[in-house]
């Protein structure tokens, strides 16, 4: 689990720190129009500037020059927005990163912000552009609600996914169970949770996640069942285990491995029962090294693992 939370941990800074050499001079080049323009405000934008006053005899070109600060002035917003944005995702990444749930809500957060910023700069824009926002804010409002109507799913997906983040039902990194499929989650939408496991990416939507087992909240338990047979004195085999167990030692079990004595009584031996405790990312491979050690404690100890019998009564 530790391991998923630094690797997770390092693509959430990826992700926010790596705008890429293009964004960067992007920004730069359009800080500096920017800033140019404010310096230059008096030149550019009243009405007896050079391009609002028609300088030229032709309409055409006035024309083209009256479109001018409007450009400047879209460009200005997009800048400053794009700015605040960016040192908010900044910060963000500097405030939710020490822990799995902490990560995703820094995911969630980010992605909420992304589709604010565009509507933001859509209506500022467009603004700029004289047209008229209050009306088509107005209409958007009566659009969404029809829209809502028919999208009642994508309603349910996106409530059902922010009751799981702030109700920490399961953050990015844990291991977790839904229905018949067990995997890593890699990633909590506004829309989706995506899971992992094997290579193998399962997205479900959130409104249809339910009956969820989450694994990585405590510790689990590794088990491991070997038969004896039935030949074998069980006191003497619970003492070479009570003797020679402390003495395998694997990596990831936390507090050694505990015999918890019979567990079933089989057809052709008696099943003794091992478990250990670990986290859940390395229980398969933790099981798999206690089977082999506790077979090779056996083998040593001259305790024999029973083949299947089959008794044949014959009829005279």
């Amino acid at each position: 689990m530790k391991d998923n939370l630094r690797q997770h941990t390092e693509e959430v800074k990826k992700k926010f720190k790596g705008l890429g050499p293009v964004k960067i001079v992007f920004l730069l080049i359009m800080l500096v129009g920017t800033v140019c323009a404010y310096v230059f405000h008096d030149y550019i934008f009243p009405a007896d500037s050079i391009f609002n006053s028609g300088v030229t005899s032709s309409d055409f070109v006035n024309s083209l020059l009256a479109i001018v600060p409007k450009v400047i002035q879209a460009i200005q917003v997009v800048t400053i927005v794009l700015l605040i944005e960016t040192v908010v995702l900044l910060i963000i990444n500097k405030s939710f990163k020490k822990s799995q749930r902490e990560i995703t809500v820094a995911r969630l957060v980010s992605n909420l912000i992304k589709w604010v910023t565009v509507i933001v700069l859509i209506i500022a824009v467009l603004a700029i552009w004289g047209i008229d926002t209050t009306a088509l804010i107005t209409g958007a409002g009566v659009i969404t609600l029809v829209v809502g109507l028919g999208m009642q799913s994508l309603i349910a997906d996106v409530v059902a996914g922010l009751f799981i983040v702030f109700e920490n039902e399961f953050n990015v990194g844990d291991i977790i169970t839904v229905g018949d499929f067990r995997g890593t989650v890699i990633s909590i939408g506004i829309r989706t949770t995506k899971l992992e496991a094997l290579g193998n990416i399962k997205i479900i939507n959130n409104s249809e996640i339910r009956g969820v087992l989450n694994q990585t909240v405590e510790l689990s338990t590794a088990k491991s069942l070997i038969d004896i047979e039935y030949g074998a004195s069980l006191e003497r085999v619970e003492e070479i285990i009570k003797t020679k167990l402390p003495e395998i030692v694997i990596d990831g079990v936390t507090g050694g491995i505990s015999y918890d004595g019979v567990a079933t009584l089989g057809a052709s031996g008696v099943t003794l029962q091992f478990t250990a405790k670990c986290y859940e990312g390395d229980i398969f491979a933790i099981q798999r090294e206690m089977n082999k050690r506790l077979k090779v404690m056996f083998d040593e100890n001259g305790i024999n693992i029973p083949f299947n019998q089959l008794v044949v009564h014959m009829e005279k």
